[in-house]
């Protein structure tokens, strides 16, 4: 039986990427703990997802819910505006001394989407303020995601489904395909060439192209990518709110490639899944071209929440984990079991490619017929795995045990196999 609270308020509740007439009722939950979400019905799920790929140390961490507590007592929230508290200027300094390269100056939000926005902003602002007008609009890829407001969406992949509905509601940008190859990295500095007159910057994901199905290329990609920018005179942002904070076995992905963005993205595992925090971190040239005597060159933007003391609190926590707990290992540990393990799905009937970056696994399917029947299979099997579009995928919390993370990976097997059927 449901619960009163769910039942009463549902019909109010509007979920997200959600069919509200059709798609059955959400889970019921009532508590969280470590790798493990607690149904009020008694039943207890394996979470295979991190909720949206948050809660890298598990949940209910004590370390970062000891430092909240610390924090509400002492002061839940202030505005930025002419104001400052000591949450939000450790954390700005504690990521720029981890961020790769100068990146070293932060601009802290609420969100994902928003922080990217913020960056976008930041990217036109830049060349305004250098004297160069026109240079407005963004170069993403194909198979990109970037958040669901309206200026993100336009640097989404049309064609991935969600975002195509609002064509004509938003800015025209321009698409191309990722440098993955020589032929492809000589495409794309032909068409920064052609246009880059009128580019404020080109946006990416590094390694993994997240919600537009689970994408991975290398480390080589993006030293082409930031080469050809150079060449060109072309800012670029480096969208890391997926793959930020040890999910690749290192803090970010572009350690791995070696480069330093111009503008970075961060959110999702900033605060350990705890709070909602984002920022966009943008190194000495661009910071510096928003300096001057003129008012109007500052960078006119302030979410009300920007900097929460709460939500920095929680990130420091979650940075103080990450400095004393072997994190990355972990990662890594986690990628070396998931190819292990995974690997058995490869030649089911059905099933297209499996693969594995960091902590993150994939077993990729021609396509999913009943994508909310094979959700419920998961469910019924003890685990938290949430399909989309063809793929079945686990981004487990870092800390997850090698029994649990078994679990996850033989139940995506046996699962995907009985699909197949």
């Amino acid at each position: 039986m449901e619960p009163s609270w769910l039942t009463q308020g549902l019909p109010h509740l509007w979920l997200p990427y959600t069919q509200m007439k059709t798609t059955p009722p959400p889970l019921a939950v009532s508590r969280s703990d470590g790798v493990r979400l607690y149904l009020d019905d008694g039943r207890v799920l394996i979470d295979g997802i991190s909720s949206w790929w948050t809660a890298a140390h598990g949940y209910n961490h004590p370390h970062i819910r000891e430092a909240v507590t610390r924090q509400l007592e002492l002061m839940p929230h202030v505005m930025l505006g002419g104001l400052a508290h000591e949450p939000a200027c450790r954390l700005a300094k504690r990521l720029s001394d981890m961020l790769p390269g100068d990146l070293g100056h932060v601009f802290f939000c609420e969100s994902g989407s928003v922080a990217v926005e913020i960056a976008m902003k930041m990217a036109v602002q830049y060349w305004i303020n250098r004297g160069e007008r026109g240079r407005t609009r963004f170069v993403s890829f194909r198979g990109g995601y970037h958040g669901d407001t309206l200026a993100t969406m336009s640097v989404c992949d049309p064609d991935e489904g969600m975002h195509t509905l609002f064509k004509g509601a938003m800015a025209e940008q321009l698409l191309t395909d990722l440098p993955r190859t020589p032929e492809k990295a000589g495409a794309f500095e032909r068409f920064l060439a052609a246009h880059a007159h009128e580019i404020a910057a080109v946006i990416t994901e590094p390694l993994v192209q997240g919600a537009g199905g689970m994408r991975f290329h290398d480390g080589e990609t993006l030293k082409a990518m930031r080469a050809a920018c150079d060449r060109h005179g072309v800012l670029l942002i480096v969208d890391e709110i997926f793959t930020g904070f040890g999910r690749l076995g290192s803090m970010f992905a572009c350690d791995q490639a070696g480069i330093v963005p111009d503008i970075m993205t961060l959110s999702k595992a900033l605060t350990g899944g705890t709070m909602a925090l984002a920022c966009a971190v943008a190194r000495a040239h661009v910071f510096e071209a928003f300096l001057g005597d003129d008012a109007g060159m500052a960078l006119m933007h302030g979410p009300t929440y920007m900097g929460n003391p709460l939500a920095c609190a929680a990130a420091n926590a979650s940075l103080d984990l990450f400095e004393r707990e072997p994190r990355l290992e972990q990662a890594r540990a986690i990628e070396a079991q998931l190819r292990v393990e995974l690997e058995r799905a490869r030649k089911l009937a059905g099933v297209v490619d499996v693969r594995v970056k960091g902590a993150i696994g994939v077993i990729e399917l021609e396509k999913i017929s009943d994508l909310n029947g094979l959700k419920r299979r998961f469910v019924e099997a003890g685990v938290w795995i949430r399909p989309f579009g063809n793929i079945v995928y686990t981004t487990p919390p870092l800390v997850i045990g090698a029994d649990d993370l078994g679990i996850l990976a033989s139940t995506m097997v046996r699962v995907v196999a009985e699909a197949g059927a």
